[in-house]
């Protein structure tokens, strides 16, 4: 094992079986990795062959004796690098290889490379994607909308969705010059269109300022955030527009994380204490209450906080919800429900440094 630390940036490289021969260097710069590996004469002519992630070498130099260094240089957002977050820390994965034959074979030695960094304040996870929902600019905000993997580590890669699995819907607003602002969807509803045309069927998923009504269907419910300015919606699939094209319409508002009432807020039903429950305070899920009703604001507090209201309406789709048996799956196995909601709660631990107390309530 070799560690270098570089302006306290932790590197840990850890070398495979078959290439304890080898001396390879790295060191992890702010955004970038220098790579220094030395190989032996036999295998310069084949130099063209070492990769890091998608990179070839940046430069091979010919040493006395007739082995060769290569050397890779490349910012940490090339080369098909992979960045995850872990607790306080953003880790960039990727790989040394040896292909001497075509890519479909597999590498004749593999050498892994691991960079971790302290997470920077604020940080947010890079799932913007303009392909991947609808984001709309209001009062000098943006808000973005995206279906996420199973995983919780990306946009996800289809849009076919079997019946009774998961859609994690990532919404978030770039905050930009502003105060630190709670993101919340006010309300969201199903169609079948892109466009709500008066008359046009819906489905509603989240009404009342911010109850989510599928929680008491089923096993929908917002995860833990993992900034004030996102929120993830773990909604389970349902049987409104089965086989076609489904859109999510969401209002979305940013607001004074101080000034949560009735008609602010993030609430979920949570079967096993049969009650509502407040997603970034469940101390305070007194402001749920109002879900099994009609909630309303005080007035004056409506009026003394009007002036930060930002409600645009960003949508989400095409998105196909099928039965598990539709061929449009591809043969893809189907989990259960069970595993993959537990597959998300493991996923979401990485991205969450919310208290301990909304943990539990997950």
């Amino acid at each position: 094992m070799v560690t270098h630390c570089y302006c306290g940036v932790i590197l840990l490289v850890v070398f495979a079986a078959t290439v304890t021969s080898e001396d390879i260097e790295v060191t992890c710069g702010k955004d970038a990795v220098k790579i220094s590996w030395k190989i032996r004469k036999d295998l310069v002519p084949h130099a063209a062959r070492l990769f890091l992630g998608s990179c070839m070498a940046s430069q091979l130099k010919l040493l006395p004796n007739g082995d060769g260094e290569a050397h890779f240089n490349y910012p940490l957002s090339e080369c098909k690098f992979k960045k995850l977050m872990k607790g306080k820390h953003l880790i960039y994965q990727n790989k040394l290889t040896f292909r001497p034959q075509a890519k479909s074979k597999p590498s004749a030695f593999v050498y892994p490379i691991e960079c971790v960094y302290k997470r920077p304040e604020g940080w947010i996870p890079p799932f913007l994607n303009p392909g991947s929902g609808v984001s709309e600019g209001h009062g000098g905000l943006v808000f973005h909308m995206a279906l996420l993997n199973e995983l919780l580590t990306g946009i996800a890669k289809t849009n076919i969705i079997p019946l009774g699995s998961f859609m994690p819907i990532w919404a978030a607003v770039e905050q930009k010059a502003h105060q630190p602002l709670l993101l919340l969807m006010d309300e969201c509803v199903a169609a079948t269109t892109p466009e709500l045309q008066p008359g046009s069927p819906v489905y509603p998923i989240i009404s009342n300022k911010g109850c989510l009504l599928e929680s008491t269907r089923g096993n929908s419910l917002f995860l833990p955030r993992y900034h004030s300015s996102a929120l993830i919606l773990y909604l389970q699939s349902f049987k409104f527009g089965l086989g076609q094209e489904v859109y999510i319409h969401c209002k979305l508002l940013a607001w004074d994380p101080a000034a949560m009432d009735e008609t602010k807020k993030t609430c979920h039903y949570v079967k096993e204490i049969e009650s509502w429950q407040l997603l970034d305070d469940p101390y305070r899920s007194s402001l749920c209450s109002c879900c099994a009703s009609s909630c309303h604001a005080r007035y004056k507090r409506g009026v003394e906080w009007d002036s930060r209201r930002r409600t645009p309406t960003s949508v989400l789709g095409p998105l196909i919800i099928v039965d598990p048996s539709d061929p449009r799956l591809n043969g893809t196995s189907v989990d259960s429900t069970e595993d993959k909601f537990n597959a998300a709660k493991n996923a979401v631990t990485g991205l969450v440094y919310n208290s301990e107390a909304t943990k539990k309530n997950v």
